[in-house]
This record gives C-alpha cells, structure tokens and sequence, in this order.
C-alpha cells in the first residue's frame, strides 16, 4: 500500500477504511526499521493515527505542521516522499530521527528539543499573515514537552494575539475512558459547529453597539454562563483563560472521528484552537505498549520478543545512579533532580530507593537548575542529572541562581561528547566551552569508571560552590591502573616524560592512552608525557609550568568544540612561550547524526586519523 503513497495528495484520495489500513501499514514499517537502526519507537507509534488525520485534511505545503521534539514523526516521514529512504533512519547520510528543514519541504521547522513547537508556529502564521499566503499552521506537542514553560510562554503570547492556528495536545499519558463518552463528544461537536461559532459572533458584534458598561457586563455573564457549562466537562480552563479555544479531549486513534472534527475546525473556527487528543504510546506493537518508557528511545531489538540486541555493559549513566544511592544511603541531605529523564540519566532505582528526595521537575531545565539552587540554600546537596545538549537551555539559571552565589550544586552532565544516532541536536558537543566561562565553577571529566566515581563521592562532600561532572553516553572503561587521589585542579601524570605531552580529557584520554603507544613504538626518542587531566576547570598551573620548561609540543585532545574548548585553555596558559600547542577536537560546524565511529571518521578526529597529524608534525 505504502508505494502508492507518493506523497501527502495520495493521502486525503483514501476513505476512511483505507486510512485504517494505510495506519497498519506504517506502524510495520516503522517497527521493521527501527528493530534494525534502533530509535523512538513508542512515540511515533502513538502519533500514527493522528498523522493521517491530519494529512487526509491538510496540505503540509500549505498548511504548516510543526512537530515538538520531532521524535514521534515518524508516520509523518513516510507519508511525506521519504518511504524510500526510511531504511536510512538515524544513519550516516540518511534520514534524521528529528525534523529537520534541510532534509524535506515537508518539514516546517527543525526540531530536537522540547517544547518550541508552539513558538515556532505562531511565528509562521504572523509571517504567513504578513505575506498573505493562504494555510493553517499546526503545532503537535506531546503531554511532556508542555510541562516546558516555553510552551506556556508561546500559548500567552499566541492568546493575546488571536492569530488563526491549531495547537495539537498529543496526550499519552492521560486515561482516555473518563473524560470521552457521548457527552463529552456532543459538547464537542457543539463547540466546533457551525451555528454555535456563527450565534457566539453574532452575540458578539451585537454588544459591541451598546454602551460600555452594558456591553462588558452582557459579555461577562455570557462567558461565564459558557464556561460553567463547559468546565464542568472538560479539561479546558487553563487554555480558554488564555484565550484558546478548546476541543477535546477525543481519541487519537479514532481516524474517522479526528478527520471529522479537524474538517469542521479548518471551517468553522477563527483564532487560536486547542484540540487535546488522547493516544496511547507504542499503539499497535504490544511489547512498546507494555514497556513505553524503555521504547520512547533505544537502540536495535528483537521484533518478536522486544529484546534489546547486543550485550549490556556498564553504562556512565548506570554506575552515576548505583553511586548517588550509595551516597544517598549515608547522606540524608542528598537530593537527586532530573528533567523528564529519569531512567536515561541512570536514576530509576534512586526514585524508588529515596522517593522522598528525588524530583523530576518534567522538561523544565531552567526550573530544575534554580530549583536546586533553593534546595542548596537550605544546605542540602542536589545533584543536577541533565544531559549535555540539554544544560544549555538553562545557561543563565547556572550563572546568575547558582554559580554567582556559590552555591554547592553538582551537575552531572550525562552524554558528553558524540551521542551518535541522535544527530547534531542531542551532541553534547560545547558543555566545556559554556560552562568554562562562569567563575567559581569546577568543572570535571573523568577518564573511566573508577575516576567517576570518585568525582561523586568528592563532589558530595564538597561546599565551597558548583561542581559540573561530564560523562559520554555508553560503557564506562574500567579503571587498569591506579591513578592519583583526586585534588582541585590536579593533573594525572600517567607516564612522565620530555620533548612532547599528551593531554586528553575525559573519553578522549583512550584516544591519548593509543597514540602515546604508538609515538614510544614509531619516535623512542621522544618519551612522551602521558596526561589525564580530569579537570577543565581549574588547570593544574603548576603542572604546565614544568612542561614549559621540559617540552617544545603539546598535543590535546577532546570530545568537545575547538572553539572554547580544553585546547583553548591549555592554548592560553603557554601564550607568549616557544612551546607548540596542538588540539584535536570537534570543529566549528554541526556534526549530523550516525555511528559514533563513522561521525569520528568525517570529522578527522578518529584515533589513526589525529595520530597521522601528529606524526607528520612529529616528522
């Protein structure tokens, strides 16, 4: 069926009959693909229903549709010309699991990160205004990313301007059986009919001719006449005091019902709608329906057992949460916050352990960020657990509510680095560029598991202000060799040496571990120093003052922008000196989505890569 689909035009031709069977279809295929590149399965499940709905009314040419986040798009991918290429999901050269403007028409607006659908839409329908162009504009957001205060932001503003769009509630997180009965549909219909919408304006334009203060009192007895009636049904209050029309809530997976009810919206509604739909996430495949939490995100599976493929290794993400229980269990004053990222940032099993001091404040980073600053006030000990990519939403809240008042917080800055898959707008590719601008914050990266943890069990006991600790995303190495106790700013000199240095942090110190070997096996001469530096913040002045005097090359390493970056500092530190720094890192350009080691290669920063630079240098 899915290769007469064309494109969207071949969508609205269907019934509604074929329209169920076109939804079967899509769901195979999005199962079939991602069972083999992995990705966000039970989102875009979910969705699927509501994407034909809305592609068997609207013309996504004209009619603008904007997804949040992105990841539940994926319907809308294969109905949108990309079928052929949907093997390619989330792969080197191929599609991206996310919206992106570069790689369709289709797509309005590139997405990654929660909750700008609603701005971003409200901006094109004031530029469509502006132009003239004819078209609704559509912004689909999930339950979780309205939890965003961004979202609530764009919904004041879009309120007060009463410009013509459509807000789309994607709720898969609500039960659907309380709320939609036959009631609740014929208040529904009511409010989206014709007559009803035609009678509330007449009403309207005829007040508008009494005097004042008639007008205003007839105005606020009919409104509230209007929404006693309707809040005693539905969910709406919030959104109609901000001047939304509300619909809803209706079954997101009741096609000839969405397709009737977005029909009559696009005919007979003026100003801003809200339509609350209801779905269920992973709908149609019943291992992500049962386990929707551990399908919103993961890498290849079984399709008939729903079994992760490839063995499970012990994560950064996994050894952060069995350390802060451990050090929960003998610090009562130990609090754990995430953003919507409870079981990815490894904090599942400290929610149920410590239920008591675990908050997770939804897609909210810059409330989560100020939040623990009034914790850490009060003298408890949060820690923050945000990812990389998303800590720079909240840039300002870590300067001016915790850094400015030194305040004992700890960040722990999960998939640091290359992410793979997710592409250039999950890369935690500029935390140590960011956050090295802010004073009074140490900032640390650790090299294996064994050095991790003793950045914890540090940063738990220390009060003199912020602690940043950055970790990549996957296996943590296991530490071989024992390294020096852990010190403000201290270096770890793994092999001292003469003539040249090695500096790579964090992950990027298995890079520098390799091309020392291979600069002792091809330069013996030489005797490089071999460094783990473990802290970008502060330096370890007195280290460096000694290579000044003992090396003539500096060679850095990083997983982490050139630009502000650990080989900037190190840059700054021997200016004005003979000694020659080189750094390897990422450059000044978005890295797209893929295999790590395939992203590593495109960028020339793969260990054989940096080594031949180095040798050439050497040479």
């Amino acid at each position: 069926m899915l290769d007469k689909i064309k494109s969207p035009k071949d969508v609205r031709k269907l019934s509604v009959t074929e329209l169920k069977l076109l939804a079967e279809v899509v769901r195979k295929r999005i199962i079939e693909v991602t069972a083999k590149n992995g990705g966000h399965v039970a989102p875009s499940l979910g969705a699927t229903d509501l994407t034909i709905a809305l592609l068997k009314i609207f013309d996504p040419l004209q009619d603008r549709i904007v997804w949040d986040v992105g990841h539940q798009s994926y319907a809308y991918k294969i109905l949108t010309e990309r079928n052929d290429r949907f093997d390619t999901l989330r792969q080197l050269n191929g599609i991206s699991g996310f919206n992106n403007i570069f790689e369709s028409k289709y797509d309005a607006y590139g997405v990654g990160h929660s909750s700008t659908s609603i701005s971003a839409a409200l901006g094109i329908t004031v530029a469509k205004e502006i132009k003239k162009e004819k078209g609704r504009t559509i912004a689909i957001i999930g339950d979780g990313a309205l939890t965003g205060g961004m979202s609530f932001e764009a919904m004041n503003h879009a309120g007060h301007l009463q410009k013509d769009m459509i807000i789309i509630l994607n709720d898969n997180n609500m039960s659907i059986s309380k709320n939609v009965g036959a009631l609740q549909a014929y208040l529904t219909n009511i409010l989206v009919s014709r007559s009803y919408n035609v009678l509330k304006n007449a009403i309207w334009d005829f007040v508008q001719h009494m005097p004042n203060r008639i007008r205003r009192r007839m105005i606020l007895s009919a409104r509230k006449i209007e929404e006693n009636i309707i809040n005693s049904l539905a969910p709406n209050i919030i959104f109609e005091d901000l001047g939304f029309r509300y619909v809803g809530p209706i079954d997101g997976h009741d096609i000839a019902r969405m397709v009737r009810l977005f029909n009559k919206v696009i005919k007979n509604m003026i100003g801003p709608v809200f339509v609350h739909v209801v779905t269920k996430k992973g709908k149609g495949y019943e291992h992500a329906e049962e386990d929707a939490p551990r399908f919103h995100g993961l890498g290849p599976y079984e399709i008939e057992s729903g079994k992760c493929v490839g063995e499970k290794t012990a994560s950064y993400s996994k050894i952060f949460g069995d350390t802060l229980c451990e050090i929960a269990a003998n610090n009562k004053y130990v609090i754990a916050i995430t953003a919507a990222m409870t079981d990815g940032t490894g904090l599942t099993d400290f929610a149920e352990k410590f239920p008591e001091r675990f908050f997770d404040v939804g897609i909210a980073e810059q409330h989560a960020v100020t939040f623990a600053g009034g914790l850490a006030v009060q003298g408890l000990k949060p820690f923050v657990a945000i990812y990389s990519t998303f800590l720079q939403r909240a840039l300002d809240q870590v300067i001016h509510d915790i850094a400015l008042q030194k305040l004992p917080v700890v960040f722990c800055l999960d998939r640091a680095g290359l992410v793979g898959e997710d592409g250039a707008t999950h890369h935690g590719a500029f935390d140590l560029s960011y956050l090295n601008l802010i004073p009074d914050l140490i900032i640390m990266a650790p090299a294996d598991a064994g050095e991790f943890k003793a950045m914890l069990q540090f940063a738990s006991t220390y009060k003199d202000g912020p602690i940043a600790i950055r970790y990549p995303r996957g296996s943590a190495k296991l530490c071989e060799k024992e390294t020096s106790p852990l010190e403000i700013g201290k270096y770890n000199v793994r092999q001292k040496g003469k003539n040249i240095a090695i500096l790579g942090i964090g992950k990027a110190f298995e890079d520098a571990e390799k091309i020392f070997e291979k600069i002792k096996q091809d330069f013996p001469e030489l005797k490089p120093y071999l460094i783990n530096p473990r802290f970008m913040k502060p330096v370890d002045n007195m280290l460096l003052d000694e290579l000044k005097k003992k090396v003539k090359t500096i060679f850095t390493i990083e997983e982490n922008s050139l630009i502000g970056g650990f080989g900037d500092v190190i840059k700054r530190h021997f200016i004005n000196t003979q000694v020659e720094i080189h750094s390897f890192g990422i450059p000044d350009r978005f890295v797209p989505h893929g295999n790590t080691n395939e992203l590593k290669d495109l960028i020339e920063v793969s260990t054989d890569q940096i080594y031949k630079k180095i040798k050439n240098l050497l040479k």
